[in-house]
């Protein structure tokens, strides 16, 4: 069974362009200079929709997890990590950790990360983070 893609919205299009790209885009507001995401056409903080679309730095830190047993089937049979990382530049995302064993040993809270792209499809590459220096 394929893995469940997102699809993309006219609100997250830069987004899923961007990590196509092998690039991590996040949106900023112009009045506050807030960070954020997900992507919306609106700043969360202030509310103003003076909004730009710029590189994020693809560095975080491990902010919270847990190991999922029990994998839906398009997800594989091995356990595997559900994260929130904490961007450098503020926002959290959810994702997935890959390139380390799957285990509260090796999954260290506030451990530093990098982005990296798995290519789904021909439209889809997703964020997915990785410890730094891997």
């Amino acid at each position: 069974m394929p893995r469940v893609l997102p699809e993309p919205t006219p609100e997250t299009r830069h987004f899923w362009e961007g990590c196509k790209a092998g690039e991590l885009r996040l949106q900023r507001c112009a009045d506050c200079a807030k960070s954020y995401f997900p992507p919306r056409p609106f700043c969360p903080h202030c509310a103003s929709r003076n909004v730009e679309v710029y590189a994020a730095s693809g560095e975080a830190t491990l902010y919270s997890f847990v190991i999922n047993q029990r994998p839906r089937p398009d997800m594989g049979k091995e356990p595997y990590a559900i994260a929130v990382v904490e961007l450098t530049e503020g926002p959290r995302m959810m994702t997935n950790i890959i390139g380390c064993p799957q285990t509260p040993e090796a999954l260290q809270l506030d451990m530093p990360l990098k982005v990296t792209f798995q290519k789904e499809s021909d439209d889809i590459s997703l964020p997915l983070f990785q410890p730094a220096g891997s």
